[in-house]
């Protein structure tokens, strides 16, 4: 993203950058105002996302299928995607938490989302993985976001 930030400096605000979406965010897009396992509800099958049971065992092309109710594509299934976050075991959970900001190290990152060669429950809204950040293959992918720093 640092390269990506100096590339395109000239073409966003001043005060803005691109970053990696926390843990938090992405779930937060993710669920889109939803409270099912998934941003469409309860159930899951290969009309509705990439996973292991669409037999394609490879990538899709993000908007091959229906946007969540925010209109993002691809929030569950096909890659997983990184997040600014470190891996903790304890997610804060409840009603009451908003936006919890996640250990300022640690050994390994939090991706999110579930990807093609994963079963329909690693797609869930409130999946969570861990992978040491130098992780590289073609089931772990990233959504950039946007924000003023």
């Amino acid at each position: 993203l640092t390269r990506l930030n100096a590339q395109q400096s000239t073409n966003i605000p001043a005060g803005w950058a691109y970053v990696l979406p926390t843990e938090s965010q992405w779930e937060y897009a993710c669920r889109a105002g939803t409270t099912t396992m998934y941003s469409w509800g309860n159930d899951i099958n290969a009309t509705l996302a990439n996973y292991e049971q669409s037999g394609l065992s490879q990538t899709r092309d993000v908007g091959y299928y229906a946007a969540n109710p925010w209109g993002f594509f691809d929030m569950h299934g096909n890659v997983w995607e990184w997040t600014a976050d470190w891996y903790q075991a304890a997610y804060p959970i409840g009603n009451s938490v908003v936006d919890p900001i996640g250990p300022a190290s640690g050994s390994k990152r939090v991706p999110r989302g579930g990807s093609w060669n994963n079963a329909g429950t690693s797609l869930r809204s409130a999946n969570r993985g861990s992978s040491i950040q130098s992780t590289r293959s073609n089931f772990i992918g990233f959504r950039v976001g946007f924000k003023q720093q």
